[in-house]
């Protein structure tokens, strides 16, 4: 979801330095891209603070969320092009899933903002998992819920961990440049900055030749 639906990265990196700060830590950006990026809020903040009580968790994962939100809020779109795709997938019947590290709320809020909820009948976030990316385990899920071995889908991704675990699953990976470049993204079967022209059918092809 971000990265992806929306260019949201500037956003929680400047929400990550504020709220990192009030406690007296300040990240840089290779320790954003190792520590944070596509990861679950429980996992980064115990990357931070060490070992936490889950309601601790909550407390400063809500704090940051809240943070972001207001700082995105008045700014937040869909990634160019996506709207256009997301018809075409309706148009070909191809069905779809959120799967995010996000918390709920996050999930409320940018689907709400881009009025995409109708597009996504099933979303996996967060709460829904035991291992964050890198780890493969929110694509197998999402797999499962949309009746499709993994092999025979693709995910799209802008986190390096989000490859990784899109990878480990079987399935192709295409990446999106709003987070890292194309030659960062090497590992992925195909690259896009937006989805702006982006033909479904002729993706697949691409991707699975």
């Amino acid at each position: 979801m971000d990265g992806v639906l929306v260019d949201s990265n500037p956003y929680h990196k400047i929400a990550l330095n504020e709220f990192c700060g009030r406690y007296g830590y300040h990240l840089t950006d290779e320790q954003l891209v190792n520590k944070v990026y596509g990861r679950t809020n429980k996992e980064w903040l115990t990357n931070l603070f060490g070992k936490l009580k889950e309601e601790k968790i909550q407390e400063y994962a809500e704090e940051k969320e809240e943070i972001y939100r207001k700082l995105f809020e008045k700014s937040i779109q869909p990634v160019n092009g996506l709207i256009p795709f997301l018809d075409l997938l309706n148009k070909y019947e191809i069905p779809r899933a959120i799967g995010t590290s996000a918390p709920q709320s996050n999930v409320d809020f940018t689907l709400s903002k881009t009025n995409t909820s109708s597009y996504f009948p099933i979303i996996l976030k967060d709460s829904d998992i035991e291992h964050s990316k890198p780890n493969p385990e929110i694509y197998i899920k999402a797999a499962q819920r949309l009746g499709f071995a993994p092999e025979n889908c693709i995910v799209f991704e802008d986190s390096l961990s989000g490859v990784q675990a899109g990878k480990a699953s079987g399935a192709k990976v295409v990446g999106i440049t709003t987070t890292h470049t194309k030659e960062e993204l090497f590992e992925t079967d195909f690259v896009i900055d937006d989805f702006a022209g982006l033909d479904p059918m002729i993706l697949i092809k691409k991707v699975f030749g």
